[in-house]
């Protein structure tokens, strides 16, 4: 099974926010997931991203594997992913 580590849109039409999920590759985009790690407003003025640092390294420590997305959020937010 390979993890991924990717966001989950959530909100209404043209008014979206993400929440950053661990789940496994094949299950659907906003579909199941194993743990949420974070979540991401692109429309908030501040940046809106939000992530729990212990999370992340422990999910990175186990091989998941961010999407291109999340793993520019977390280098935006000084996270470490390795």
């Amino acid at each position: 099974m390979s993890v991924k580590i990717r966001l989950s849109r959530h909100g209404a039409k043209k008014k979206p926010f993400y929440r950053i999920v661990v789940s496994d590759s094949r299950s659907p985009r906003d579909g199941k997931f194993i743990d949420q790690v974070g979540s991401y407003d692109p429309k908030s003025v501040s940046g809106g991203v939000k992530i729990d640092r212990e999370k992340i390294a422990k999910w990175l420590k186990r091989g998941a594997r961010p999407s291109q997305t999340v793993a520019e959020l977390i280098k935006k937010t000084g996270t470490s992913s390795s």
